[in-house]
């Protein structure tokens, strides 16, 4: 009897936890998505990877954590295939599109003269494109087998991990070479535009490798507790719950950090909430 009322705790408790996060999800990552629409600056083939992770993050908040909490708090059979579904295609999206950015900020520093061919706005989009049709099979896998679900979610986890960690590696290699070719270049006047474009893709890695900590410490618990579950899925139980929702507040975290670190970015949205105030003041 205490053994279930623990366990009824640790539910309650969790999916008190998402609340919050499913606001804060929604609202910040719809104004990202607002700002990046009515600015024209912060239109580029990075931000369509920008524009897919934002948009992957609002579905977490409007959709797979609102059916996450229904399927804790009720137990509905019919409930636990959506939530796998739903959950599966949002957050493996979003954590696919952050390994895509970190190639993309690789590309753009190893080959930054001829980036701007290599990366187009169409090849952007096809790569989006690709990124979720990947989430939306994997979101299928679990009603085939179970077992099998959860090798291929942590595998999946474990290979954008994988991918990102090589990347940045790369990129601190560049950064450091970069560093020391800035301070030749700074020596000679004619050089200026380049250091200041090196300057500024330098910022830009620094900037997705931020993300990338923070995406590996809402990932890894949820990559631990697929690979455990599916190779002892006898013992489930509801205290792995908790991996799931880390791995949720990655969603309500990466908006904050663009408007942290990307200054165009957040001079967009406090404007999108200028209007919003005005709108409201003018209404009332």
């Amino acid at each position: 009897m205490g053994l279930q009322r623990s366990f009824s705790d640790i539910t309650i408790i969790n999916c008190a936890l998402n609340l919050p996060l499913i606001v804060i999800s929604i609202f910040a990552n719809s104004l990202v998505l607002a700002a990046m629409w009515t600015a024209p600056s912060l239109r580029s083939p990075s931000t369509v990877f920008l524009c897919c992770l934002t948009v992957s993050d609002i579905l977490v908040g409007f959709i797979a954590q609102p059916v996450y909490i229904a399927t804790e708090l009720t137990r509905a059979p019919f409930l636990y295939g959506a939530m796998f579904g739903l959950t599966t295609l949002a957050c493996g999206v979003s954590v696919c599109t952050m390994a895509v950015i970190s190639v993309d900020r690789y590309l753009a520093l190893h080959y930054h003269m001829t980036y701007p061919h290599i990366m187009t706005a169409k090849r952007a989009l096809y790569i989006t494109l690709t990124v979720w049709l990947t989430g939306a099979f994997a979101s299928c896998i679990k009603l085939w087998n179970t077992s099998f679900f959860f090798y291929v979610t942590a595998v999946g986890i474990g290979v954008c991990i994988t991918i990102s960690t090589f990347s940045y590696v790369k990129i601190f290699l560049i950064v450091r070479q970069h560093q020391l070719q800035i301070q030749a270049q700074h020596q000679a006047v004619q050089n200026l535009k380049t250091a200041n474009r090196t300057l500024h893709l330098n910022k830009s890695a620094i900037n997705t490798f931020i993300y990338f900590v923070f995406m590996i410490l809402c990932y890894s618990p949820l990559f631990a507790s697929m690979l455990i579950l599916a190779i002892y899925q006898k013992h489930e139980t509801e205290a792995w719950n908790f991996a799931d929702t880390i791995s949720f507040m990655n969603s309500c975290i990466n908006p904050v950090l663009y408007c942290w670190r990307l200054k165009e970015l957040r001079t967009a949205v406090l404007k999108v909430l200028r209007k919003m105030s005005c709108s409201h003041i003018g209404k009332s």
